[in-house]
């Protein structure tokens, strides 16, 4: 695993520790600061832009062929991060905890930690991740003549205006597909100059709204709003039933986007809405089901059992059915086999 500290208030100091690590070429355009690096330890790029007032915004794309470690020791200005994933997932967690949350594809988070508390970031290998991190130094923005502050809850304004950092607090956002498509307009500004970074800083106080707004709703107890059409709810489930009647079929998120005509954030929210699942946990759900299925009433052993319900791995069949069930295939075949000699045991 590699670890990468950084610690410097300018941006531009951050992109060159991370450079130290993943190598690469930084490069700079009205104010935007970009790394771009492709060799064996990463492939993708780092862009980071300062605007007043303490807010800044980080944005990664790129995929690490070793696990990668972020260690963010700004233990003196400790910012508030708004972060939102697009693409793939990253772990994070605070130095004192021993387990680190997963905040996956569409997901969002709002962190901060205490004075001397740093933060993990961890990046698996192998894994493409795209996300975006809004940070806000909040000695400086309670500066700002129009802050607002006292308009947001309770619970975010004793974030903000703790400007010593005595508190740590995280805020995990549950599905936000709108979000995703306040990022792609933040990604697509194509003008330049004085225009382009005016443009990036509107987009970034709109998404910063979007994380305010839906911590709102989670502090008030109130239900994600669903932005899908009754007639693409309806499509998501005739969707599932196709999986569920023919599970061996080599789905994919771009196969079933594709087939369906429904862009891949609708796809995720609406499984995501009616199965509280992904499409991808959706699939593996319904194949373990009918794995198990095909154990009880077949006599068919492992092997032909994960062919027959669409998987190409044994070895990953056999690890996420017990993490599901708690139980190996094997044992749970051993079982039915005692069941079946004795069939008193069922009772």
């Amino acid at each position: 695993m590699i670890q990468i500290t950084t610690n410097a208030e300018c941006i531009a100091a951050v992109l060159t520790q991370i450079k130290d690590y993943l190598g690469g070429e930084i490069s700079e355009r009205w104010g935007e600061y970009t790394l771009n690096f492709d060799n064996k330890i990463a492939k993708g790029s780092i862009r980071c832009i300062s605007f007043d007032w303490g807010v800044s915004l980080f944005e990664f794309d790129a995929i690490c062929f070793e696990d990668v470690l972020f260690i963010d020791s700004h233990t003196k200005i400790n910012p508030l991060h708004f972060t939102f994933c697009s693409h793939g997932y990253f772990k994070h967690r605070f130095e004192h905890q021993k387990d680190y949350r997963t905040i996956n594809q569409y997901h969002a988070s709002i962190l901060v930690a205490k004075e001397n508390v740093k933060h993990y970031t961890l990046l698996e290998k192998d894994t493409h991740v795209t996300f975006n991190n809004i940070q806000i130094i909040r000695k400086k923005y309670i500066k700002k003549r129009n802050n607002q502050l006292s308009a947001l809850n309770g619970t975010l304004y004793r974030v903000f205006v703790d400007k010593k950092g005595t508190a740590t607090y995280a805020y995990y956002s549950p599905l936000h597909i709108r979000m995703e498509e306040q990022v792609k307009s933040l990604r697509t500004v194509n003008s330049k100059g004085i225009i382009r970074i005016l443009q990036i800083e509107g987009e970034v106080y709109q998404l910063l709204a979007m994380h305010i707004a839906r911590h709102d709703w989670y502090e008030k107890g109130q239900p994600s709003p669903i932005t899908l059409l009754q007639k693409e709810l309806q499509m998501v489930k005739t969707i599932a039933e196709k999986i569920l009647k023919e599970p061996s079929i080599n789905y994919s998120l771009e196969y079933i986007s594709k087939d369906s005509g429904l862009s891949q954030a609708k796809l995720q929210e609406g499984f995501k809405y009616l199965y509280a699942r992904t499409v991808t946990e959706y699939i593996r759900h319904v194949r373990l089901e009918a794995a198990r299925d095909l154990m009880n009433t077949t006599d068919l052993n492992i092997s032909q059992i994960v062919y027959t319900i669409g998987f190409t791995s044994r070895s990953y069949f056999s690890k996420i059915f017990k993490e599901k069930y708690n139980i190996t295939p094997n044992e749970f075949k051993k079982q039915i086999w005692v069941m079946d000699d004795d069939p008193t045991k069922w009772n």
